[in-house]
């Protein structure tokens, strides 16, 4: 289980500098934003398609300094009804192709979320189905959309090289929880599997252990990355808040730095079971964390992450190799 970050967080630093500061922190891999919802700050998806030279540049200062790369993300909404939709499939496609062109095993992605019926413009997540024209929906959604799609993106990613699409489990889309995980995967194959973040579970009133039995070796990425539930305000309002994350002070929940939402003893079961499972891939840290800054917030967290992982950590620092 080696450590890692989704570098988007430190979006603000050159490419090396990045590296170098994950080097620092003993952050041992990295989860690379491609495009469509990232910025990609780190990434030049059409410079490293079209150059053979600037993929070898790019491996080589990763992997001289000790780091290897978790996986890409291309998380976006590709079931989108509108315009966004068709551009976040051609990101998908283009960070398949080039995972395949730089070895890189993992994708992580969305399931996507389609409009209520064909002709919706917008996206329609359905959380409270009551009467039967919602279900006619879920229903349009699943097998009309998802499912064609899925199809053509798992045979897409095979030509390509990849191994693993790794689905994390957001609210706003179809696959949002083991169950729905486990749904997809039932009708395009194993190809698909869960990036399992605690986090969502946390506010949608899951368990991310008890999802973590549930999925066993469906588990193909995993995040670390905490919520708070805010005392005082969830107890009145519930955890559904519709408010923007940058309202945190009246947020019923928030994502918070590892350890500020459960403590490092919550962190050591999480760990250890997913471990049970049989996953052995990276835990890959995200830091969403507004009440500090960015940097603060991944020290903080992978202080928490060094301590409850199940294995132990080398205490000398790796020598950084810059030009």
């Amino acid at each position: 289980m080696k450590t890692g970050l989704v570098t988007d967080i430190l979006g603000y630093m050159p490419f090396e500098k990045m590296l170098d500061t994950c080097v620092e922190l003993g952050i041992e891999s990295l989860e690379l934003g491609c495009g469509n919802w990232s910025k990609a700050p780190h990434v030049n998806l059409g410079e490293l398609l079209e150059s053979a030279v600037k993929r070898e540049q790019f491996m080589d200062a990763i992997q001289k300094r000790g780091l290897s790369i978790a996986a890409l993300n291309c998380s976006g909404n590709q079931l989108n009804p509108s315009e966004e939709g068709t551009l976040h499939k051609a990101g998908v496609e283009k960070t398949f192709q080039l995972a395949g062109l730089l070895g890189v095993e993992t994708v992580v992605m969305m399931s996507g979320c389609p409009g209520g019926g064909p002709n919706d413009q917008t996206p329609n997540w359905i959380t409270h189905p009551i009467l039967p024209q919602h279900f006619n929906m879920l229903d349009w959604q699943w097998n009309e959309v998802a499912l064609p799609y899925w199809e053509k993106a798992v045979k897409s990613a095979k030509e390509y090289g990849v191994q693993k699409i790794a689905i994390e489990n957001l609210g706003y889309n179809l696959v949002h929880n083991a169950e729905t995980l486990l749904k997809l995967r039932k009708e395009v194959g194993s190809m698909v599997g869960m990036n399992l973040d605690p986090s969502h579970l946390f506010w949608m009133g899951g368990d991310p252990i008890a999802a973590a039995r549930t999925l066993g070796d469906a588990i193909y990425h995993v995040h670390a990355k905490d919520v708070r539930l805010e005392r005082g305000i969830v107890d009145a309002q519930g955890l559904i808040d519709v408010k923007p994350m940058e309202s945190f002070a009246s947020r019923s929940w928030n994502y918070v730095a590892l350890g500020y939402g459960h403590d490092a003893a919550y962190w050591k079961e999480f760990f250890t079971v997913v471990k049970m499972t049989g996953y052995e891939g990276p835990v890959v840290l995200e830091m969403e964390d507004l009440t500090m800054e960015p940097l603060t917030g991944v020290k903080k967290s992978m202080d928490i992450l060094k301590e409850t992982l199940p294995r132990d950590f080398e205490t000398k620092l790796r020598t950084v190799l810059v030009n």
